[in-house]
């Protein structure tokens, strides 16, 4: 028997589907790696480490992070984002040696806190923060991309912050871009531009050649042609890739630094390691799932298990002397853009930086950094498009402020700051939100009169103090209120006493009844209903036909709207268990489609319903409702047909041919339901031609209902002495009705329609 996968002893590193996405998944990292490499060299340069230390933490995040993640399209490595931290961490530790045990510390940290589930806080991150997170990269990516595609390199590749240390920024070098570019580098950077935008909308999209390694090559003929016609507009080397030249495996390891291990007696190294720790796994949180949202195939990436790859990693960066790590946004969305379907691609993008940094730097060296500034820059577009923007905007003032705000806010100072000013944007719509609207107000029309409901929110602290308080002042004197906390996890202790002192003190001086539903045993308030939601002797006993009547149009108005009454059934079948008082006998169709009860939003015991096929009346039929008026005390009698009735439809079909239901269906006591509903059909009334798939065939049958409707209440005044005689002396009004299946709306036909 085969083993299951659990259990085999030689498990398939990649499952199948794994292996028939390899090409895309090879073309996607070396894409991938084509951006890696000068964004690896440029964050180094920018940290002011070793340029090979951003190679080193590329190629683990690579290697190893790809395999220990959970996530199929992340691409971790070096980040922009921890450039000030790594900056102001040596700069306070004294060594770049010695900020390499802070590293490995770090890493042992984010394990610690993968195992202890942190990751959860990557559920608290709102929506329109991580939009606005993804758009403000693209926007940066743009910003910065556009003078190294012209030739204006005056900042490092992986410098993604607003401010420069050369005292410029993001705007500044921009504006300086347009009047200081270099010819070669422009025209590479536009042609690569055109060329990837034109590739994207041609079947060449689907080719297994992937567009950026195709406009790499065309730079490097382009500007090799150039250097050999001798022309002035070949790209210099400042503006190429710049990899460092190692002879060997083991030269590349001996230029880069090792770690400190004496700086383990450093105080200052614990606050480095947390701080480190606390940034780089807010950021690969965060980045976690922004790559998520852009997923096509909308996989969920576990993030305690994110840490953790990432603490690994971050660990053999130290022990290798590389930067730290973590999941990089601009990378994994270049992944997805280049069409990566697992972890395999991450995995090739680091092997590709490893051996060809080692084997091929001269080579690397000849790739215009314009080319893959055109890369980056439609990969910005796609992160920070206009319909991703008009998406927001149509979502409303709730999550656009706080997505602009976010994507501003990164912009203009960095990603960590950013978000977390996005983030207080955000809490600050949900905490003014609370405010406003702690609570639901509903004016509740039961049978014993108006009763006001307020529905707590999920949580009510003392930021909803005023609101309540204002909701319990509009309770009029005599009224009654229900406070309804069935949908509440948590009530301040502030609120519980403003609740309990507005019961015994309150209440009692202006007249109110005060019901309490759903409060929990830890609130020490039990619940308990004041209001009559059942129809009782004395409530039946007030009603009048009028009265009634009007309730059940309130009812169906209640139906179709959604607004339902609020009702406890368990507590109205115990409270009708020992009698039943009702307000009204409903005669209506058997249809399954016309529930009465649901329809007029009714409790147990408010109605007698009849059902029969056609709403028609016979002898027992009378019987039920002469002891529901006559002796139960119902005060209206409603017959209710219905449109698209079937019973009609097949009464209106048999008459024409001449057949009998018996004979059509086989059910032998069907003709007298049939024969009763015949006799509402006026001979000749039928329209001309093929009714049979015209509207007009629903028009008359639905016509013939409500006649059949209207014949039905002439045949019980005529046959019924009693109900006729309770109906001559107003204790009783007979009505009928028609219910539309199509939109849940009952019309009650006038009298003379009736009489008629």
């Amino acid at each position: 028997m085969p083993a299951s996968p659990a259990t085999s002893s030689a498990p398939n590193p990649l499952p199948a589907h794994a292996w028939a996405s390899l090409p895309k998944d090879l073309g996607a990292g070396l894409v991938v790696f084509l951006v890696a490499l000068p964004l690896c060299l440029g964050i180094a340069l920018a940290s002011g480490a070793p340029m090979l230390a951003g190679i080193v933490s590329g190629v683990v995040g690579g290697l190893l992070v790809a395999w220990l993640s959970g996530s199929h399209t992340s691409v971790s490595g070096p980040a922009a984002g921890m450039v000030a931290v790594v900056l102001a961490q040596v700069a306070a530790l004294g060594s770049f040696e010695a900020f390499l045990v802070a590293v490995i510390l770090a890493g042992a940290i984010q394990i610690l806190l993968g195992a202890l589930r942190a990751g959860f806080i990557a559920a608290f991150f709102p929506s329109n923060v991580i939009k606005g997170l993804l758009a403000a990269i693209g926007v940066i990516v743009i910003l910065k991309q556009i003078p190294h595609a012209v030739g204006h390199d005056a900042d490092p590749e992986g410098d993604m912050g607003f401010l420069q240390p050369d005292g410029k920024n993001t705007l500044s070098e921009l504006f300086s871009s347009l009047f200081n570019f270099e010819p070669g580098a422009t025209i590479v950077g536009l042609v690569s531009l055109a060329v990837l935008l034109a590739w994207d909308r041609s079947r060449l999209k689907h080719s297994l050649i992937p567009a950026p390694l195709v406009v790499v090559v065309l730079g490097v003929l382009a500007n090799l042609a150039m250097k050999a016609a001798g022309s002035a507009w070949a790209i210099g080397s400042s503006h190429l890739v710049q990899v460092p030249t190692v002879a060997s495996l083991g030269e590349f390891f001996k230029v880069l630094p090792s770690p400190d291990l004496k700086a383990f007696g450093n105080p200052a190294i614990i606050m480095a390691a947390v701080t480190i720790a606390a940034v780089a796994s807010l950021e690969t949180l965060l980045n976690l799932e922004a790559v998520d949202k852009l997923d096509p195939r909308k996989r969920v990436s576990p993030p305690n298990r994110e840490l953790m790859a990432q603490g690994v990693g971050n660990m053999v960066s130290g022990l290798l002397g590389g930067l730290p790590i973590t999941s990089v946004i601009v990378r994994s969305s270049v992944n997805l853009n280049a069409g990566a379907a697992t972890r395999l691609s991450a995995f090739f993008h680091g092997v590709l930086l490893l051996l060809l940094v080692l084997l091929a730097p001269g080579l690397l060296n000849q790739i215009p950094l314009a080319s893959l500034a055109a890369v980056l820059i439609v990969t910005g577009f796609k992160l920070a498009s206009p319909a991703l923007f008009r998406q927001m905007w149509t979502e409303g003032r709730t999550q656009f402020v706080p997505f602009i705000v976010t994507t501003t806010a990164i912009v203009f100072t960095d990603l960590l700051v950013g978000v977390l000013i996005g983030l207080a944007t955000s809490l600050a719509f949900v905490l003014h939100s609370n405010y406003r609207r702690p609570l639901l107000r509903f004016m509740e029309q039961h049978v014993s009169g108006e009763v006001l409901r307020i529905e707590l929110s999920n949580q009510v602290s003392f930021l909803n103090r005023a609101a309540l308080e204002q909701a319990l002042d509009s309770v009029p004197v005599n009224g009654q209120v229900v406070l309804d906390a069935r949908n509440t996890d948590y009530i301040d202790p502030d609120i519980l006493d403003l609740i309990d002192d507005f019961r015994r003190q309150t209440a009692p001086a202006r007249n109110l009844k005060v019901s309490l539903v759903g409060f929990k045993d830890r609130y020490v308030m039990e619940d308990q209903i004041q209001y009559v939601d059942v129809s009782t002797r004395e409530v039946q006993a007030q009603l009048t036909p009028e009265r009634v009547l009007q309730f059940l149009k309130e009812g169906n108005e209640r139906f179709v709207t959604g607004r339902r009454l609020t009702r406890d059934l368990a507590r109205q079948v115990d409270a009708t268990s020992a009698a039943q008082y009702p307000m009204a006998v409903i005669l209506s169709c058997i249809d399954s489609r016309s529930p009465v009860e649901l329809i007029f939003d009714m409790g147990v015991g408010d109605a007698f319903v009849i059902r029969i096929a056609g709403n028609v009346a016979k002898e027992k039929v009378l019987g039920s409702m002469e002891f529901a008026c006559a002796v139960a005390g119902a005060r209206l009698v409603l017959v209710m047909g219905h449109t698209s009735c079937g019973a009609v439809k097949a009464a209106v079909e048999l008459f024409e041919t001449g057949s009998t239901a018996s004979k059509a269906t086989g059910c032998e006591h069907l003709d007298a339901l049939v024969n009763e509903i015949q006799k509402a059909i006026e001979p000749g009334t039928k329209p001309h031609g093929d009714w049979v798939t015209g509207e007009t065939k629903l028009i008359y049958v639905d016509d013939v209902a409500k006649r059949n409707v209207a014949r039905t209440i002439g045949y019980i005044r005529s046959a019924s002495r009693t109900l006729r005689e309770l109906e001559a002396a107003g204790k009783i009004a007979i009505h009928g009705s028609m219910y539309d299946i199509k939109t849940g709306r009952v019309t009650f036909l006038e009298e003379h329609s009736i009489r008629s």
